[in-house]
């Protein structure tokens, strides 16, 4: 069948910004082929018109409007000549992908804690006594009792925060427990397995 218009999607050419559909691109084509200048200007401000249409919970900031002039350079390929009231330079990098961020590959004593807690043991170790430590303190005690609570390792008593907190800092770190209360934590996680045995 070679009726005009009437062919699957996957034999036409493919789309470089799909979210704005096929008749958005064929607006920016048809803008690619104008001659006047000036006409070609007003056909580029009424596509991105109607792309602010096309979503209007957007607000109508300048970061906004830039990425519509951005899409629509990228859309021409970067071949629509007209004045952008943007700078469309910086466009063709948006889809380059961001280098991997390098994973910490150090080793810790026990998983279900995990390394940031264990970065937080170090400081932990080195900062003076006071209130920022205090508050500190209180904020990694509750972060051990909701790991031992999600993961189920053991017990997840206020002793066994308690103990590893001194353990892992050294000593230099301790629990009063007749004094420190800790946050609630969701036994979600816990019912759930449960209910499945």
């Amino acid at each position: 069948m070679n009726i005009p218009g009437l062919d699957y999607n996957t034999r036409r050419k493919r789309l470089v910004m799909p979210e704005y559909g096929r008749e958005v691109q064929d607006m920016v084509n048809h803008c690619l082929t104008i001659a006047d200048r000036a006409e070609r200007q007003r056909c580029a401000n009424t596509i991105v018109r109607i792309m602010e249409r096309m979503t209007p919970h957007a607000r109508e900031t300048n970061e906004y409007k830039q990425k519509l002039w951005n899409h629509v350079a990228i859309m021409s390929g970067f071949a629509l000549d007209i004045d952008y009231p943007f700078d469309v330079s910086a466009a063709g990098h948006l889809g380059e992908r961001p280098k991997p961020l390098p994973y910490p590959m150090r080793r810790i004593p026990v998983r279900h804690y995990g390394n940031m807690v264990f970065e937080m043991f170090d400081i932990l170790k080195k900062m003076p006594e006071g209130q920022e430590r205090t508050e500190l303190t209180r904020l990694v005690a509750n972060q051990m009792k909701r790991d031992l609570v999600q993961w189920g390792h053991g017990s997840s008593d206020d002793a066994k925060v308690a103990d590893d907190l001194a353990y892992y800092t050294g000593g230099k770190v301790t629990l009063n427990l007749d004094n420190f209360r800790f946050e609630r934590t969701e036994t979600r996680f816990v019912d759930r397995k449960r209910k499945r045995k």
